[in-house]
Formats: structure tokens, C-alpha cells, sequence
């Protein structure tokens, strides 16, 4: 139910159904039966909701359809841990009230979306909150981030099941502190505020529009690092950018654009940033670079990088990155195993925190954009260090095919829009590429595996939100409140008056 909650189903009450279910489930079951429910529950939403990870691992990764499976599962079943520990936690630690069951219920689900957002490199996918893009929740992203939605969600999920417990349950939950009544006031409290809180415009424009235009490629994954096959993909990116450079402000090509190192492809590079300055425009593309070998890395370091040339300046280089896909964790051991841990391009080094934005020169004015590559824009926290103008973020969902996957990184990354008050530049190699506005409202968009060019105008902003000010410590510190309010608390007996 919670895949189906999200894009490309976006059936969003589904996770309130979801979060209930689970709540009920939990009612009366000791900690190891919450854990043995928790992972059940959490097998079954990562089996479901990332099943795409199968697709890069079988026809892309070239591994055997019963080691595809294989490896999905574990995937699957690793993830679960998660819920494992969060409803183990749950029913160890609160007490058996109606508020320690509805709010520490919601509490402890945004701990395990907040814990697998980093933990061991992090992966903050399927996230209740992240199905409310189109929804009357929209409102808090700007003030609490994807958390504070998933915590409403899970919010009134677990109320709706103390409803049904005290109807039914000849032992319902002690009505201490807090009654029935009133956490359900609180809960229609929070739906009407978020609500009302979209109307709200946290960030303002800052001067005129630019026109932007991006390249969909289209490259087929199988022939993108084809050696063969290279200077028809440069080639390609030159014939459609051609009637882009004398119409947009930028020209924007996808993650890898450029299958080739930076300093191997320095003529191509030169040549294209030449075309730029000559049509007064800039050019941004994903290309891999390396450093110089030094004392500390004698064979020089490896990065997934965007760089900016013509009227622009700057390189990025990514920070989070995919295990097997951009590094291969235990490569000692793994590589050489099966083709899947042999991927192209699987040696990246993180790039440093803290990188300049790309700075974009247009009449004499600057605009800069913060990139984002691929997998980087689903976290949260990352995103709202950014102080630039608009938000970019290049992908390569190529390597999903025609799953959900792609479906669901872009609704995250309409996500980011919204809580950072950013319009959002998402160039693709073979779709889903978008323009957003700073609600997360698609304004342009390309449909995937087609080779065609969108030109679009993209209006650059100032100011903070909330979020942006301070990510998600608030909610965190909020979550540790309630914790300790509705914690357990063992009782000490009274002493008799007279110890005779």
C-alpha cells in the first residue's frame, strides 16, 4: 500500500491505510513479535517498491535471472531490518497509552525514515511523505521537510486504529493525559495547518526568467560507454543542441553526457565551450574527471562531476554515491565475482562537502545553481544546505528501464522543490526531464526513451524556508520529546509508613 501510495500510482491515502494496518498489528504483540510484524512489513514494501533494482542487476548488470532475484531479495530483506528494530522499539520502550501509541507509533517511523537516510551511506527512498506532492500536506514541506509529513501520515494512521481498538477491544489502551477526543482534535489541527501553510510564499523572485534548454539523448545504456559508439553520442549531443545555442541562456545535457574523462575529452569540451561563448550562452554537462596523482592517491581519485563552460564557470563533484553503481563496497573481495560488480565507471571517490554552486554569467548578471547528481536529490538535508538560485539535478535512470523507479525519483525531487522554494532543472539521459516551478508543479516535461529537446523558462529565487534555514532537527528534537514523554516509566512502590 505504500508503493502504491507513490508515483506512479500516487493513490496517497493508501499510506494512511498502510500506516493503520501496521499500527493494529502491533496492538498487544510483545517486542519479538513486533519485530518478526515490523520486518514482515518492511520486506514487502522494499520487495515492492524498489523492484527496479533488479532491472540494473539482470539487463544491465548481466547477471543470471536467479542471481538477479537473489541479490533484489537480500536487498529487500536487508532494508527490513529497519522496521525490524523501529516496531521492536515501539513496543519495548512506551508505555500502553493512547498518546504513546498514536504519537510515539508516528514518532519512531519518522526515526527509521530518518536513521536509513544515512546510515551506512543512507537510502531515503519510500518515504510516507514522499507521495505528498499533490496533496493538502504539501504545505508543510517548507517548515518541517518530507519528515513532518510522514509523521501526520503515520499520525493519523495509528489514531484511526486506537478508534478501532477501543470499539473493540474489551481492553483498550489506559486513557491517561491525553483522551481519544483531544489527540484526534490535534490530528485535525495538523491536516488544517499544513493545508493552510501552502498559501504561504516563503521565497521571492529574484529578477527576470532565463531560458533554458535541455538534451535527451536517449543514449541506450548498453552503448553508452561502447568505445565504438562514442563520437556518435558526442556527435549527437552536438546536432541537437544546435538550434539550442542561439535560444536559451543555457543548454543543459544530462549525468555522463560526455562518456569520457575530463582531461581525455579536454578538445571536445574546449570546442563546445568555444560554440557557447560565441552564441553568448553557457553549457552544463555531466562528465566523469579525475584528480592528479598525489602522495595520499598515487593513482589520483575518480569523480562523477558537472562542469559549467561557456558564460559559465564551475565543477561539482558528487558526495553521495551508489554502491556498485559509482563504488563497489569490499571491492577487494567482490570484484571480478560476476559483471554486475564490474560495472562501467564503478571507482568514484566522494567529492568534498561544501562545493560552490555552479555560477552562470547572463547580460552581466549571475545566477548560480546548485547540481545535484542522480541519486543525490533524494536527500534531504543535502539539498537544503543549496543557497543557489535554482536547483539542478542531472540523471541517468537509464538504468531502470521502464520500472517505477524513475516515476519515484523524480516525485522526490519534486519533493526538494517544494521544501526549498526552488524552481528545479531535472535534464535526463532518456527521461523523466522536467522543469518544475518552486511548488513542485511540472511546467515542461519530455516523455522518457525519446531523443528530443526541451526549452523552457526557469525563474530564479531568493529567500529561505524554514527548512532550509535548519533541516530536520527540529523534527528530530521533537521526536526525542516524545519519547521521553511516552516512554515507559517503571514504578517505584511506596514505603510503609511504619517499618515495624
Amino acid at each position: 500500500m505504500v508503493t502504491l501510495s507513490l508515483a506512479p500510482f500516487n493513490f496517497w491515502p493508501l499510506g494512511i491505510v498502510a500506516a493503520l494496518l501496521l499500527a493494529l498489528a502491533l496492538q498487544k504483540s510483545t517486542p519479538r513479535q513486533a519485530a518478526w510484524r515490523g520486518w514482515l512489513f518492511g520486506f514487502a514494501l522494499f520487495g515492492s517498491g524498489t523492484s527496479w533494482v533488479y532491472v540494473s542487476i539482470n539487463v544491465y548488470g548481466n547477471a543470471p535471472v536467479p542471481l538477479a532475484i537473489a541479490l533484489t531479495t537480500l536487498f529487500s530483506m536487508g532494508l527490513a531490518l529497519f522496521f525490524l528494530l523501529t516496531c521492536w522499539a515501539y513496543r519495548r520502550f512506551l508505555s500502553d497509552t493512547l498518546f504513546a501509541n498514536t504519537a510515539g507509533f508516528a514518532t519512531f517511523w519518522i526515526l527509521c525514515e530518518w536513521l536509513r537516510s544515512w546510515f551506512l551511506t543512507g537510502f531515503p527512498w519510500l518515504f510516507l511523505g514522499h507521495a505528498h506532492t499533490d496533496s493538502p500536506l504539501t504545505g508543510l514541506a517548507p517548515v518541517t521537510g518530507v519528515l513532518g509529513i510522514s509523521f501526520i501520515i503515520a499520525f493519523t494512521g495509528s489514531l484511526i486504529a486506537q478508534i478501532i481498538v477501543q470499539k473493540s477491544d474489551k481492553h483498550p489502551p489506559v486513557e491517561t493525559g491525553i483522551s481519544l477526543q483531544n489527540i484526534t482534535l490535534i490530528c485535525l489541527a495538523l491536516w488544517l495547518i499544513s493545508w493552510a501553510l501552502q498559501f504561504i510564499q516563503w521565497t521571492e523572485k529574484n529578477g527576470a526568467p532565463i531560458r533554458i534548454a535541455m538534451v535527451q539523448p536517449a543514449t541506450e545504456q548498453e552503448l553508452k560507454w561502447n568505445r565504438s559508439y562514442y563520437h556518435k553520442t558526442l556527435n549527437t549531443l552536438i546536432d541537437m543542441s544546435a538550434p539550442l545555442w542561439s535560444t536559451a541562456d543555457i543548454v543543459i545535457w544530462p549525468e555522463a553526457a560526455i562518456p569520457n574523462y575530463l582531461d581525455n575529452a579536454k578538445n571536445f569540451v574546449d570546442e563546445a565551450a568555444e560554440k557557447a561563448r560565441l552564441n553568448n550562452t553557457s553549457l552544463i554537462t555531466g562528465i566523469p574527471s579525475r584528480s592528479e596523482p598525489d602522495e595520499n592517491n598515487p593513482l589520483g581519485q575518480s569523480f562523477n562531476s558537472v562542469i559549467a563552460i561557456g558564460n559559465g564557470s564551475g565543477i561539482y563533484h558528487k558526495q553521495n554515491l551508489v554502491p556498485f553503481g559509482e563504488y563497489v563496497p569490499l571491492q577487494d573481495w567482490l570484484r571480478g565475482l560476476i559483471e554486475f560488480f564490474d560495472l562501467p565507471m564503478s571507482n568514484f571517490s566522494r567529492g568534498p562537502a561544501n562545493q560552490a554552486p555552479l555560477q552562470i554569467n547572463i547580460d552581466s548578471r549571475d545566477i548560480t545553481l546548485s547540481p545535484f547528481l542522480c541519486y543525490e536529490i533524494v536527500y534531504g538535508d543535502l539539498v537544503a544546505k543549496s543557497r543557489a538560485d535554482i536547483l539542478l539535478t542531472l540523471s541517468n535512470d537509464t538504468w531502470f528501464g521502464k520500472s517505477i523507479g524513475p516515476d519515484q525519483h523524480l516525485q522526490i525531487a519534486r519533493l526538494r522543490a517544494i521544501e526549498n522554494g526552488r524552481e528545479l532543472i531535472r535534464a535526463t539521459n532518456s527521461g523523466i526531464s522536467v522543469i518544475t516551478d518552486a511548488h513542485g508543479n511540472i511546467t515542461a516535461q519530455l516523455p522518457q526513451f525519446s531523443q528530443q529537446t526541451l526549452i523552457g523558462n526557469v525563474q530564479p529565487r531568493t529567500g529561505l524556508t524554514p527548512y532550509a534555514y535548519v533541516g530536520s532537527w527540529p523534527m528530530l528534537l521533537a521526536a526525542t520529546i516524545l519519547i521521553i514523554i511516552t516512554r515507559q516509566r517503571k514504578i517505584t512502590p511506596a514505603l510503609p509508613t511504619n517499618p515495624q
